[in-house]
């Protein structure tokens, strides 16, 4: 997939970086940066007091209404001063309703970015992943502080279970890989014949990649007591990666949240740029 128009959101109590991130990442690949300002409006009050606290939750709900205006006056300023083709719009939803607000306006793109700042702000990070890889089927960039965010990067890692969440991951970065110098693909603890991984794992993957023209390597790695993201972790240190292509939540969202696993691991703490697909 060429990534032709990608979306950024960004919140009314956030500042430029992400959006600067953003701008160098159309720049790159000469794309169209659509940009979304979203403010997640308070909950009205409840219980006994919600009649004398109606007033004051509306002015509160007034004085958010005006903040995004106004940080949706700062970023269209921002983007008028960069030279890149873009698009704003603004949004001031209900936390309930964000993600399918959010999935609605990411249909259109080709892929979203998490910035560091966005990653840092727990609550509209969540609706913005929720939004983009349950209620639009895009791929989501997760680019943390420090890491060498690009849409053309140089050595790439591919975390392959052979699951459909990691074939598609790998059909959404495909430009990405085949442009590539080196990409790895990881599999850790592969059993033969098991999972859809065929009598030698890898094999399959590597093949297909290479038809695509990918300089492929296969890495199978033994845990030896360790977590899966552990050892991503520290394989894409050991093979320099600039970007971690992953499937996102292999298993039911219900149980991600409750006993963790890869994904959640990797959206907490992304120890380098990921492109993550559902």
């Amino acid at each position: 997939m060429e990534f032709k128009t990608v979306l950024a959101v960004t919140g009314s109590d956030l500042g430029d970086s992400d959006l600067r991130m953003a701008v160098t990442l159309c720049q790159e690949v000469d794309a169209h940066l659509a940009v979304l300002v979203m403010a997640l409006a308070a909950p009205p009050p409840i219980g006994g007091y919600a009649a004398v606290m109606s007033e004051a939750w509306l002015e509160e709900r007034q004085a958010d209404m005006d903040k995004l205006q106004q940080r949706t006056a700062e970023v269209s300023a921002f983007l008028a001063a960069n030279a890149v083709s873009s698009d704003i719009s603004s949004e001031y939803q209900e936390e309930t309703w964000a993600d399918e607000t959010i999935g609605q306006r990411a249909r259109y793109t080709d892929i979203v970015l998490l910035g560091p700042e966005l990653l840092s702000h727990p609550v509209l990070k969540g609706r913005v992943l929720e939004g983009a890889l349950f209620s639009s089927g895009k791929p989501v960039l997760l680019a943390p502080e420090g890491s060498k965010a690009s849409l053309r990067p140089k050595r790439v890692m591919i975390a392959w279970d052979s699951r459909l969440e990691a074939s598609n991951a790998v059909t959404s970065a495909m430009d990405l890989l085949s442009a590539a110098d080196a990409v790895h693909v990881v599999l850790v603890d592969p059993i033969g014949d098991e999972g859809g991984q065929g009598a030698e794992p890898g094999a399959d993957i590597a093949t297909y990649l290479a038809r695509h023209g990918v300089k492929v390597t296969v890495d199978r790695l033994p845990s030896q007591g360790r977590t899966v993201a552990e050892i991503l972790r520290q394989h894409a240190i050991d093979a320099s990666a600039d970007l971690l292509v992953m499937g996102a939540y292999g298993h039911s969202r219900l149980r991600q949240r409750i006993f963790g696993g890869v994904t959640r691991s990797m959206v907490d703490e992304p120890p380098l740029a990921v492109l993550m697909t559902r």
